[in-house]
């Protein structure tokens, strides 16, 4: 039998329907017609928005909300655009107080951005973790001075908290779990990231260093003072991401990076390893960018506590099939694992690692397919 719905209802949801759609075009005309030094102020509430919110060429404009999970912007059932906003072409740009949640793409993009703060921002894709999900959640490319603080991040199928490609960083006192890779620094140049937490992620913070890009090399990245614990959740990227390769169970992976400190760090019970070290050749993916340097050179790992339970590493993807076949570890996991792979054209050391709390490593030897693992870290007791 067909129950009638109360003429009262129908009104009630015609005009919350209609009221959305008022909503969603005063925000989006504020956005475009921002003038320089102005602040855009968004209410209190949950709005759900069909299209992109961008601002492009702008400078000295604040977004604004009530406060993390008080200002939500949805875009469940987005229709237009991919980011939930997208900031591009700008100068010193402020975006805080509000919550980023379900985008078709990336939570909040900005490119092309001189001066970029996220201050309490959350991004998230309600439900359970899964490869849908957009790729990224703060997501700065091609920016100068960006600052990322207080914010939080869940659920994205790539990064949570990512830079790329961009210069003079600091991504401190932040939250990052459900995710592929909590936080990301890609490609970057001088970026501080500390005071953050990285929980329930399958890796929890991730130095790289890839090919074909536009900015070539990275460098001079400082990782400490960090909560990266129980990042053992099961890897959901899409097919043919790089991120995919990533073992659950990783603290830390610094892939072809250089001059990267970490230090004073707690990194506990990540299953699989606490820090990995790795050149590009161990992902096995093929290498056709010319000026890209597949090493990593000059990794310091110090005065940082490890804990892990007794547990076997990840059975799951390429990685769980070397712990199982390959490495044999057991239970007993190094806490710091390095491929081995070195450029002998390069002088230049790849590892120092010192003063670490129940610090424990191996030398894969990848190279020459796993021959000669070795556990003994004093090459590498830097002075």
């Amino acid at each position: 039998m067909k129950k009638n719905i109360p003429f009262l209802s129908l009104i009630l949801l015609s005009f919350s329907v209609f009221s959305q759609k008022d909503v969603q075009k005063r925000i989006q005309t504020q956005f475009i017609l921002a003038e320089n030094g102005s602040t855009i102020t968004l209410d209190e509430g949950s709005f759900t928005f069909t299209g992109s919110l961008s601002l492009e060429g702008k400078k000295n404009i604040t977004i604004k909300g009530k406060g993390k999970d008080k200002t939500i912007l949805s875009f469940k059932g987005q229709t237009d655009g991919a980011e939930g906003i997208r900031v591009s072409n700008a100068e010193n740009i402020t975006i805080e107080d509000l919550t980023v949640q379900d985008s078709k793409g990336d939570a909040v993009k900005t490119m092309n951005v001189i001066g970029i703060t996220f201050r309490n921002v959350k991004t998230e894709w309600t439900g359970e973790p899964k490869a849908e999900n957009g790729s990224y959640g703060l997501y700065p490319v091609q920016c100068e001075k960006v600052l990322i603080e207080n914010c939080e991040a869940i659920g994205a199928s790539d990064a949570g908290i990512y830079v790329g490609q961009s210069k003079d960083i600091i991504v401190r006192k932040s939250r990052a779990y459900h995710n592929v890779a909590g936080i990301e620094i890609e490609n970057s140049l001088n970026a501080e990231v500390y005071e953050n937490e990285a929980t329930e992620n399958t890796g929890g913070i991730l130095v790289f260093d890839l090919p074909d890009l536009v900015l070539k090399k990275g460098g001079f990245t400082k990782v400490y003072n960090n909560n990266v614990h129980h990042n053992n959740f099961l890897n959901f990227a899409p097919k043919g991401n790089i991120v995919g390769k990533v073992p659950d169970g990783t603290g830390m992976l610094i892939l072809a990076a250089n001059h990267v400190d970490i230090y004073d760090n707690q990194i506990i019970n990540n299953k699989s390893m606490g820090i990995g070290i790795i050149s590009y050749f161990t992902t096995e993916n093929p290498i056709k960018d010319k000026d890209y340097y597949p090493y990593p050179e000059k990794i310091s790992i110090r005065n940082n506590t490890f804990e892990r339970e007794k547990v076997r590493a990840t059975s799951k993807g390429r990685f769980g099939k070397i712990y199982k076949y390959k490495l044999r570890f057991g239970k007993d996991v190094p806490h710091i694992l390095w491929d081995g792979i070195v450029d002998n054209k390069n002088t230049n050391s790849v590892l120092c690692i010192k003063n670490n709390k129940n610090e424990s490593f191996a030398n894969m030897d990848v190279e020459n397919n796993f021959k000669q693992i070795s556990r003994d870290a004093s090459p590498h007791d830097c002075k």
